[in-house]
């Protein structure tokens, strides 16, 4: 309707842990007792379930993309331009190996990245712990005695004087009976606890960087089975919930605490599982991000985020990036890794892009190894993170790596990327990351960020939570446009907005309001003249004023503007004062045939310019409205209206309502009806509409 040509490609996302938990709970399964192939086959299909449900809303809403030629993540298309763009990086030196300490998933068995952490604030119990030092001891706080067996270190702020004197002495760890050094390190919070604090590995991040730092020598205590290793001793094979009781009990057992804190506690959290995940050594495959922060950071300044409030988000997460993107995930439903090792040597091979390559399964491409020239090969079982997938999504509707040049030129960088606020530091970064790595530019210019729809509670909808509305009856229960009206006119620009149902039924009334305003309309002709009234000047001028505003709301995004504007404006003002100040003359009571049709086709251009601006919120009631009015093409294959700019009235629309309602309340007053006569002075600033108000109100003075 702006008169661009667009292109609105529909994606389903398919790949990940999401498909694959809810697989394993649909079918009361677990994925590693099941093979491998018979897995992904039962992933297929309960994504075939859930594609179905997404794509019938989809349509029951109206969404004008192209849903019948959606795209889907997991098709051995898409799936090869994942790989292909790994490929490139590989060969790039932008993908490396490493054993390094990575947050771990122990339910879903697999490393997640930073970005698929979230945190609570949970109850736990501050321990404080005694330490022998010769003939006395030093007190340690921790949420986490079960770490105990990997303690490597302690810490004590430099500024503490309560703990000089014992800096580079050595340390008793309890139960474990192990000696280790005090140090000093200015991360040691000296309000926090004791003060004094223990390092292990890995306890949490700020473990990870001493660790580093120091030189500590790691003591794996935790596995990935999620249960405490052989270094814990007697409490091997225990989960560390478990083993923390037991220690807990032990230590008191042998007057080792001072005493027990009850605190909450701020705990990363696995966002898939919803459990505290672990920080465990794991050697997995990595994507450098370090190294393209700055230039990540400039680059986002030229793209247009609505609201702008909502860069900052991408901007907080670009400066809590200190390592790189660990990329493999050790799970099934997901675009595999395209590597094969040599038997001999073990050296990493990676094959020509282009084909879709599952190595679990498949013959190595490649003939010989290139270190050895050994013929036998293994291939890797691991999958990419998901969000590996997702971030090439602009460049797989734009045709990259195709052969059709001008197809990807006329479509990348992409106009626009909609999605939430909560996904912004993952598919909305990693996207922009990966794609400025393969292409050297943003793969969009704008980005529209909307907020969290929210419970009575004010708490995110989830279907996790079972507080989440399921839209389709919803949307059959009052229709898709009031839907579609309730949603922008409720939710402002990036804001999170409450959900209910009473508020969509609300919107029925100004479906309603606008069919009745058709109806009356339709019984005028539609007729054309450039002889115009005061009235009709005046609203004209008052629906260039709406023009207006809804084309700035639509540039930006922001469909609450509109949406607001128009209700606005049709109920107060189109329909309450001028429609009512000229049904007589539109009807020719009295009035001259040049009178009638100027009415008439002033009527005619407002209610055109009302369904125009509303079309893309409620499409469906004004492509009703249009075809029966004015008949010829879709109303979506109309432009939008523009500004007349004609010479405007000089009334002002408050005098008009002013006068308007002062006739109403004093016939109100003296009983009288809307159609009695009433003695009425017309203020000086609207003596054009004199004849308009006289005939509306039957004023007889």
């Amino acid at each position: 309707m702006a008169g661009e040509a667009v292109y609105f490609p529909i994606g389903i996302d398919r790949n990940g842990l999401p498909v694959e938990i809810y697989t394993e709970k649909k079918l009361n399964i677990r994925m590693r007792d099941t093979p491998r192939e018979k897995f992904l086959e039962m992933c297929r299909e309960s994504l075939d379930e859930l594609e179905g449900e997404m794509v019938q809303i989809m349509k029951s809403l109206g969404i004008s993309g192209d849903i019948n030629n959606r795209y889907r993540t997991d098709t051995p298309e898409y799936r090869a331009l994942t790989q292909a763009t790994f490929i490139e990086l590989w060969n790039k030196g932008r993908i490396y190996q490493a054993t390094r300490p990575n947050n771990y998933d122990w339910v879903s068995g697999t490393t997640i990245a930073d970005a698929e952490i979230t945190y609570q604030n949970i109850a736990t119990k501050l321990v404080y712990m005694k330490f022998a030092i010769d003939d006395t001891y030093i007190i340690i706080a921790s949420t986490r005695p079960e770490m105990l067996c990997a303690c490597q270190a302690i810490i004590v702020n430099p500024e503490d004087t309560r703990y000089k004197k014992y800096i580079g002495r050595r340390a008793k760890v309890p139960i474990f009976d192990r000696h280790v050094e005090v140090k000093s390190h200015s991360s040691a919070r000296m309000e926090f606890g004791s003060g004094a604090v223990m390092v292990c590995s890995y306890g949490d991040q700020n473990d990870v960087m001493l660790f580093r730092e120091m030189g500590l020598a790691e003591i794996i205590s935790i596995g990935i089975d999620g249960r405490m290793t052989k270094a814990a001793g007697a409490y091997a094979g225990l989960r560390p919930k478990q083993a923390r009781d037991a220690i807990i009990q032990d230590m008191k057992d042998s007057d080792i605490i001072e005493r027990i804190e009850d605190i909450t506690h701020r705990t990363p959290i696995s966002e898939r599982s919803k459990t505290p995940i672990e920080i465990i050594p794991m050697d997995e495959y990595y994507m450098k991000q370090k190294d393209s922060v700055e230039r990540l950071r400039s680059m986002s300044g030229n793209i247009r985020f609505h609201p702008p409030m909502h860069h900052q988000i991408l901007l907080n997460w670009l400066d809590s990036i200190n390592i790189d993107w660990p990329i493999s995930r050790r799970r099934y439903y997901g675009t595999e890794v395209p590597i094969w090792y040599c038997k001999r040597c073990s050296h990493p091979h990676v094959p020509p892009a282009g084909r879709y390559y599952q190595p679990w399964r498949q013959r190595c491409p490649i003939e010989s190894c290139v270190k050895c020239e050994n013929r036998e090969f293994v291939g890797e079982s691991r999958t990419f993170d998901t969000w590996m997938d997702s971030s090439v999504s602009p460049l797989f509707i734009s045709g990259y790596y195709t052969s059709d040049d001008e197809f990807f030129k006329k479509r990348y960088p992409a106009a626009i990327r909609p999605q939430s606020k909560d996904i912004v530091r993952t598919w909305l970064y990693y996207t922009l990351l990966r794609c400025e790595a393969l292409t050297g530019e943003i793969p969009w210019s704008d980005a529209w960020i909307m907020g969290y729809g929210v419970d009575e509670r004010g708490l995110k909808m989830s279907k996790s939570r079972g507080n989440a509305i399921d839209p389709l009856p919803v949307i059959q229960k009052y229709g898709a446009d009031a839907f579609r009206l309730w949603s922008a006119s409720e939710v402002n620009h990036g804001y999170d907005f409450r959900c209910n149902e009473q508020k969509i039924q609300s919107t029925k009334k100004f479906l309603s309001k606008l069919w009745n305003v058709s109806r009356l309309l339709s019984e005028f002709p539609v007729v054309s003249s450039d002889n115009l009234e005061e009235t009709d000047r005046w609203i004209i001028q008052e629906a260039d004023g709406l023009i207006k505003r809804c084309m700035k709301g639509y540039g930006e995004y922001n469909f609450f503007v509109p949406a607001i504007a128009i209700r606005e404006f049709t109920w107060n003002v189109f329909a309450a004062h001028y429609i009512e100040m000229v049904k007589r003359r539109a009807r020719g009571d009295g009035f001259t045939i040049q009178q009638r049709d100027a009415a008439r086709h002033t009527l005619h251009y407002v209610l055109r310019v009302i369904l125009r601006l509303l079309a893309p919120i409620i499409p469906f009631i004004t492509e009703y409205i249009w075809g029966a009015i004015y008949l010829g093409n879709s109303i979506h294959r109309e432009r939008h209206p523009e500004p007349l700019n004609h010479t405007y009235s000089t009334a002002s629309t408050e005098d008009i309502i002013l006068f308007n309602s002062y006739v109403w309340n004093e016939k109100k007053a003296q009983r009288l009806s809307l159609k009695d006569e009433i003695d009425a002075d017309i203020p000086i600033s609207l003596q054009g509409m004199d004849l308009d108000l006289r005939a509306m109100h039957n004023i007889i003075s």
